[in-house]
């Protein structure tokens, strides 16, 4: 006789029955999320402090001042992402740690932070403990002497305001950061309303971590986000352009960065030249190189102006102008003579423009532009000649030629190498004077 279950049937009955009261309950199935169970991320025992931020811990320590790690460091690796560049808050007045540390650097002792220089000439930021008592949305007043929670308190985001103990290994979480990041969840620390009118930069920091982490954005947070967008415009260009750069080098995607900023209203104000609000190339933006001054010319219609907006270099705005210029010139790879030509005209922003084809349709193109790239790699192979100075004659040769000084000469060099450009053997001395 077969085993029998606990209600009396013969096994193989038994087994039927539970195959079939196991499919009814996957097809019934409550999802967890209608329980609202909390999730939650268990702390390390401890962190990887490197040896001298340690030791710079423990010296604040022993002169009786509390010390702690926070910042992104801390939030990155909770998330198994390696980052060793941990910063210390502490008790102590930024005049005490300029004293009780030889090799100092008052990186903005204004705000309380002190850079500590080690054996090997690197930095590490070391702020008093404070909070803010003042602020136009800008720049902040602080008030030192508060504790520890206070100075959490004045975060932008609860998985930034976490802090760890490099000695005593205890942790720090009055806002349930570790928890927001179990959940990939961007949430303000305390009223979002009045984290983003402290500095209204902080808007633009949601987008960057959401990007970067594929996290979403708390629905208040993402709101009040919305709602302060306006006040983005009193933030100077050069800090808008490093967090525009910065979300481009980190996002997973970038086409979700531009989204973010879209949506929330920050391209609006300070990347208006991105056309249609850039939903024709979001999804394309993603094959790029994370080239900032690469991704943001191939989605603006006027490159140089956005650039210029946001006081980028003089190099970088060149850079965009000519990207802007020729995105739309490209050769037929089929006829030598014209890549030739191509590369002699777009100089050294010949190799932005081809990496740019991974995100056009070459599909509009009336030629097989894919080919491109290869065609290139064989003339620079062959070391065609491409620029005046390639040419196998100079202006002195010419002029001993009997070429006038002056205008004449640069145009007789110029027609030589168009020759040239046609046809590269014919870049010899003798043919080239023979031309003059």
């Amino acid at each position: 006789m077969g085993e029998v279950c606990c209600a009396g049937e013969p096994d193989a009955e038994c087994q039927r029955q539970r195959r079939l009261a196991s499919e009814l309950s996957l097809q019934f199935r409550i999802p967890h999320s209608a329980f609202r169970t909390p999730i939650r991320m268990k702390f390390p025992d401890r962190l990887p402090i490197p040896a001298e931020v340690l030791r710079i811990a423990r010296t604040l320590e022993e002169a009786g001042y509390e010390t702690w790690c926070v910042g992104g460091a801390i939030r990155d690796n909770l998330l198994g992402v390696e980052n060793h560049d941990f910063d210390l808050t502490t008790a102590a007045p930024p005049e005490e740690v300029r004293r009780l540390f030889k090799r100092t650097v008052p990186v903005g002792i204004e705000h309380g932070t002190v850079a500590v220089l080690d054996r090997d000439n690197r930095a590490h930021e070391v702020t008093t403990f404070r909070r803010d008592i003042r602020t136009d949305g800008r720049h902040a007043v602080v008030e030192f002497g508060v504790s520890l929670t206070d100075d959490l308190a004045r975060r932008d985001f609860t998985i930034n305001a976490i802090a760890y103990h490099p000695i005593r290994h205890e942790w720090r979480d009055p806002f349930k950061g570790a928890e927001d990041l179990a959940k990939k969840l961007i949430r303000s620390v305390g009223d979002a309303n009045w984290r983003f009118q402290e500095d209204y930069l902080r808007i633009l920091r949601a987008l960057r971590f959401s990007a970067r982490f594929e996290f979403r954005i708390h629905g208040a947070t993402l709101e009040a986000a919305k709602a302060n967008a306006q006040g983005l415009s009193q933030l100077s260009a050069e800090r808008v352009r490093e967090e525009w750069f910065k979300g481009i080098r980190t996002a997973g995607r970038v086409s979700k960065l531009l989204a973010l900023w879209i949506d929330v209203g920050a391209a609006r104000i300070w990347l208006p030249e991105i056309p249609g609000n850039g939903k024709g190339e979001r999804g394309k933006v993603d094959k790029l190189p994370r080239d900032p001054v690469l991704v943001t010319a191939y989605l603006a219609s006027d490159p140089a102006s956005l650039l210029t907006r946001l006081k980028s270099s003089n190099k970088d705005i060149e850079r965009a102008r000519a990207i802007g210029q020729w995105r739309e010139h490209y050769p037929d790879p089929r006829h030598l003579p014209d890549v030739r030509k191509w590369l002699s005209q777009v100089g050294e922003y010949g190799d932005d423009l081809l990496l740019l084809l991974a995100g056009l349709d070459l599909s509009r193109f009336p030629f097989p532009l894919s080919r491109l790239p290869k065609v290139v790699e064989s003339i620079r192979a062959a070391q065609d000649p491409l620029t005046l100075k390639d040419l196998a004659v100079t202006g002195d040769d010419l002029i001993a030629a009997g070429v006038r000084p002056g205008p004449e000469v640069g145009e007789t060099l110029a027609r030589l190498l168009a020759e040239v450009l046609e046809d590269p053997t014919h870049n010899t001395r003798e043919r080239l004077l023979a031309r003059v």
